[in-house]
């Protein structure tokens, strides 16, 4: 299909864990720096689209959203003014946001909802800390706050409720449970600033980190001294990385260097399966449809968001 344009830059897309043909963009004016944001939602109507069938204006930038595991029509964004916002599309337009939560004093740059326990989310910032949260509280369940520099990403466990991982600028991925008071791991993962992490959806004890060292490393967390393959391809920082919700050893990822690609990490060294150049600025949001396997989304600073399957070339689709 055509690429979707939106007015601002984008910063995310996320499939509907619900319905196949739905989406959500997050974008922000001005790439992010200064400027308002726009969490837009797409899906496809009598055959035709994508088409828009909501969008929220925000005061600053969007960084992030995320998809309720609970409710089809609800979705949360991380906002540059420090702070979340979750929407409910089936709701008139006076009625949203449905909540707004402003606790962290930096931007909020990432936020997961809990694949298992499906009530609760997180969020990620640049104060330095991750905050646990569920909607019909009036404020945050728990702050997590070991990290030593801005906070870029969580991401839950996919079989695990009280477990997920956070990447930072500290250079680290950090474990943690919900039942401990700490965390419980902490891999030295890069000797650059560590942009995102994922956890393997059919192993437990694998998850991936990509940084700006422009590398994506595989992680055995029973072996956290060394990376079980670091995979070498981009030419700038790497994004963003999202392990597939189908096949054990596909990656994708996104980077400064415009670049989406695709990689076997059961191959020897990580191969490389495909390199994607469709977008003209920083690509710097993906995702993976966990209803049809293959098919797959970006988003970029060129202000487009493409759906494709991996299969084909998202610039002829």
């Amino acid at each position: 299909m055509a690429p979707l344009r939106t007015p601002f830059q984008g910063f995310a897309v996320r499939f509907s864990p619900f319905e196949e043909d739905k989406l959500a963009v997050a974008t922000s004016q001005n790439f992010g720096i200064i400027g308002n944001g726009k969490q837009h939602v797409m899906a496809k109507r009598g055959g035709h689209g994508p088409v828009e069938i909501a969008a929220y204006d925000t005061a600053d930038g969007i960084y992030d959203c995320a998809w309720s595991e609970e409710n089809e029509n609800v979705l949360v964004s991380a906002s540059g003014d420090g702070s979340i916002k979750a929407w409910d599309v089936s709701a008139p337009a006076q009625a949203n946001p449905l909540r707004s939560y402003h606790e962290h004093t930096h931007e909020v740059y990432s936020v997961a909802w809990n694949l298992v326990g499906r009530d609760i989310f997180l969020s990620a910032s640049w104060d330095n800390s991750l905050k646990l949260w569920r909607l019909d509280a009036p404020g945050s369940l728990r702050t997590f706050k070991e990290h030593t520099y801005c906070v870029y990403a969580a991401a839950w466990s996919p079989s695990q409720a009280d477990v997920f991982a956070s990447a930072s600028g500290d250079c680290t991925v950090k474990l943690w449970d919900l039942r401990a008071p700490t965390s419980t791991l902490t891999i030295p993962a890069h000797d650059y600033e560590v942009l995102s992490t994922d956890w393997n959806k059919y192993n437990d004890h694998m998850l991936v980190s990509g940084s700006v060292d422009k590398t994506i490393r595989v992680w055995d967390t029973r072996l956290p001294n060394r990376p079980v393959t670091t995979m070498v391809g981009h030419k700038y920082a790497v994004r963003r990385v999202i392990c597939s919700p189908h096949r054990e050893n596909i990656l994708l990822s996104c980077s400064y260097d415009m670049s989406v690609c695709l990689w076997d990490t059961m191959a020897r060294d990580g191969e490389m399966v495909r390199r994607y150049d469709h977008h003209t600025e920083f690509a710097v949001g993906i995702d993976m449809s966990v209803l049809v396997e293959g098919l797959v989304a970006s988003t970029g600073w060129d202000g487009l968001t493409y759906v494709w399957h991996l299969s084909q070339d998202p610039r002829v689709v």
